[in-house]
C-alpha cells in the first residue's frame, strides 16, 4: 500500500513538474522585469539631474553665484529635478504615452521612491563638513537607496535583494528540478520492470513499453528545465539590475562631485516655510511638491504593513 501511494506521488510529482516549473519561469521572469524597471526609472531620475546640473554649471546664474552652498545648491537640483520630471508633467499631461508613464511610476513605486532620494539624500548632505577633500557621496547614495522603502521592496513588500538573489540562482535550480524529475521517472520505471515475468510475453511487452514511455517522459522533465534555465538566464543578463544600479550610483555620485567643486561651503540656509517673498516660486513649488509625495507615501506603506 505504501509503495502504490509513493509511486502515485513520484508519478504525480513528474507529471505535473514541466507545468510547475512552467509558472515558476514566468513568475521569475516577471519579477526580475519589475526589478529592472524599477531601477532603470529611478536611474533615469539620476540622468535628469545630471543633466540638470550640467546645465547649471553652464549657465550664466552659475557665473553669477557667489559663495554658493553645496547643500543649497544640491537641494535647488535634487528638488528642480523632481519637479520637473514629475510634479509639473502631472499637471499638463500632453498625451496618452506620459499618462500611462504616470500610472507605471505609481504603481512600481517609482515615484514616491524619487522623492524619499532627495528627501533622503538631503538630510544626510546637511551636516556634511565643509573640506577642500571631496566627501564619500557614493557611500551616501548607496545607504539612501539601500533604506529607502520604496526603491528596496518590490511593490512595497517583497524585499527586492532577497527577491533578485532568488532569480539569480532559480536557472541552476530548473536544471536540477529536470535531473531529479529524470531520476524519480527512471526510479518509478525499474520499480515497475521488478514484477516482470519473462514466461510472459505479452505482460513483459506491456511492462517494457510502460517503461520505456516514462523514461522518455522523465528525460523531458530535464529538457524542459535546461530550456527553463537557459531563458531564464538570458533574460537575467538582458535585464540586470545589478548593472543599471552601478550606472545610478555612479551619476549621483559624479553630480554632486560637480556641485561640491563649484562649492564654497557647506551652509544650510533655513528658510521660512510660511512665506519668503525672495524665493524663486519655482523653488518653493518644487519642495512643496517632494514633501507632499514623502507624507503621501508613507501614508501607503504604513497602510500596506
Amino acid at each position: 500500500m505504501n509503495d502504490t501511494l509513493m509511486q502515485n506521488i513520484i508519478r504525480n510529482f513528474i507529471n505535473y513538474l514541466p507545468y510547475a516549473m512552467g509558472i515558476v519561469f514566468l513568475v521569475c521572469a516577471s519579477l526580475r522585469w519589475v526589478i529592472y524597471y524599477t531601477v532603470r526609472r529611478h536611474e533615469w531620475f539620476a540622468r535628469e539631474f545630471e543633466g540638470k546640473v550640467h546645465r547649471f554649471l553652464d549657465s550664466e546664474e552659475n557665473k553669477k553665484l557667489h559663495d554658493a552652498s553645496f547643500y543649497v545648491l544640491c537641494k535647488k537640483m535634487f528638488e528642480k529635478t523632481y519637479y520637473d520630471a514629475f510634479a509639473s508633467r502631472n499637471k499638463k499631461t500632453t498625451s496618452s504615452f506620459d499618462g500611462v508613464m504616470s500610472v507605471n511610476d505609481r504603481i512600481f513605486l517609482v515615484k514616491p521612491g524619487c522623492a524619499w532620494l532627495v528627501k533622503d539624500i538631503l538630510k544626510q548632505l546637511r551636516y556634511l563638513k565643509w573640506s577642500k577633500e571631496t566627501p564619500k557621496l557614493q557611500n551616501i547614495t548607496r545607504a539612501t537607496l539601500h533604506h529607502n522603502p520604496c526603491f528596496n521592496k518590490v511593490f512595497g513588500i517583497l524585499p527586492m535583494t532577497a527577491v533578485n538573489d532568488i532569480i539569480s540562482i532559480m536557472p541552476g535550480l530548473f536544471v536540477v528540478a529536470g535531473i531529479l524529475g529524470t531520476f524519480l521517472g527512471i526510479k518509478g520505471g525499474l520499480v515497475q520492470l521488478g514484477g516482470m515475468d519473462m514466461a510472459d510475453i505479452e505482460n513483459t511487452k506491456t511492462l517494457m513499453d510502460s517503461f520505456l514511455h516514462e523514461i522518455g517522459f522523465a528525460m523531458a522533465s530535464s529538457i524542459v528545465g535546461i530550456a527553463f534555465s537557459l531563458c531564464l538566464h538570458l533574460w537575467n543578463v538582458a535585464m540586470s539590475p545589478e548593472r543599471v544600479f552601478v550606472s545610478l550610483v555612479d551619476r549621483f555620485e559624479s553630480s554632486m562631485d560637480l556641485l561640491w567643486y563649484r562649492s564654497d561651503n557647506n551652509v544650510v540656509q533655513e528658510i521660512d516655510a510660511k512665506f519668503n517673498e525672495t524665493r524663486d516660486p519655482l523653488e518653493a513649488l518644487a519642495e512643496d511638491a517632494v514633501n507632499i509625495e514623502v507624507i503621501k507615501s508613507k501614508k501607503e506603506l504604513r497602510n500596506v504593513a
